[in-house]
């Protein structure tokens, strides 16, 4: 279990799967073998397979234990969720739940649930099956969301011709949490309590932000998916499949980067494989991974 202190806070990992899910050159328009061969050391096994050609990723979330308060970051993709575009993620039944009970929560506990944006494999968890209904897992939790992206994917889920949104999430995931009145929407750069801050990071989706923790002057960037592998640390301009907007994407990757080796802030994301925790440090005109 991956656990940090920062400052007064602890954070843990939680995970739900940690695999092979997509080729790297699928992933990454721009992956070239020539490109990454001196990183070989470091990618394999954790990051990159060599012999599938496949990206390692995880897929977790992080909880927050700060001031008796209980925050969980992004909820991963859940069982029992049809999700049939994607078949290593359809009807899944992992541990979830025991191993955040193992971290020390139980789902009443969580005071706060915080989606750093709304695509499948980060909103899954909102949400559990109950005699054949979706309810909230978090009972007791404020769910926070970007307003720009509820939005935007409420409006995809309309039309027609491009429903249902995020593969079904929206509306086993999402919706039954805005009906429940237990969301609240945000938008734009704002502190959502005293230690826990959130900045827009757009490009990967519309409303995308990136979430900052700060206690006794250290620091935590919660990424979400402006970066979704180590690889992309050496390669900020790299950009996957699932970024909507490119430029956008890019300019906030950077920037967090930038962020992060400025202030020495310990970056969290969502995806990176073992020890999934790293500093940024400058390299040149560039940045490198320290992990933690």
């Amino acid at each position: 279990m991956t656990t940090a202190r920062i400052g007064a806070a602890t954070i843990t990992r939680i995970e739900e799967t940690y695999g092979l899910f997509f080729e790297a050159r699928s992933f990454f328009a721009d992956w070239r073998d020539e490109t990454v061969a001196e990183h070989m050391a470091w990618l394999a096994p954790d990051h990159f397979d060599p012999a599938s050609g496949f990206l390692k990723l995880s897929i977790h979330s992080w909880l927050i234990e700060i001031g008796g308060r209980k925050i969980l970051i992004d909820t991963c993709i859940s069982n029992h969720k049809s999700r049939k575009a994607r078949p290593f993620w359809d009807n899944l039944d992992t541990p979830y739940l025991e191993r955040l009970a193992a971290a020390g929560a139980k789902p009443e506990e969580i005071d706060m649930v915080m989606c750093t944006h709304l695509h499948v494999d980060h909103v899954g968890w909102n949400t559990r099956l109950d005699n054949g209904r979706w309810v909230p897992t978090f009972p007791n939790a404020k769910y926070v969301f970007g307003k720009t992206d509820y939005e935007y994917f409420l409006n995809l889920d309309r039309d027609p011709q491009k429903g249902p949104a995020i593969g079904g999430a929206l509306r086993d995931s999402v919706l039954p949490i805005v009906e429940a009145g237990l969301c609240h929407m945000v938008d734009g750069a704002q502190a959502i309590e005293e230690n826990i801050s959130i900045e827009p990071s757009p490009g990967h989706t519309p409303g995308h932000f990136v979430i900052r923790l700060e206690s006794s002057s250290a620091k935590a960037y919660f990424a979400g998916d402006v970066i979704h592998h180590a690889i992309q640390v050496y390669h900020p301009h790299w950009n996957s499949f699932a970024c909507l907007d490119p430029e956008p994407a890019r300019r906030s990757r950077r920037k967090l980067l930038e962020d992060c080796a400025g202030s020495g802030a310990l970056l969290a994301p969502q995806h990176f494989g073992a020890p999934h925790l790293c500093h940024i440090d400058h390299k040149g005109e560039g940045f490198t991974p320290r992990f933690a």
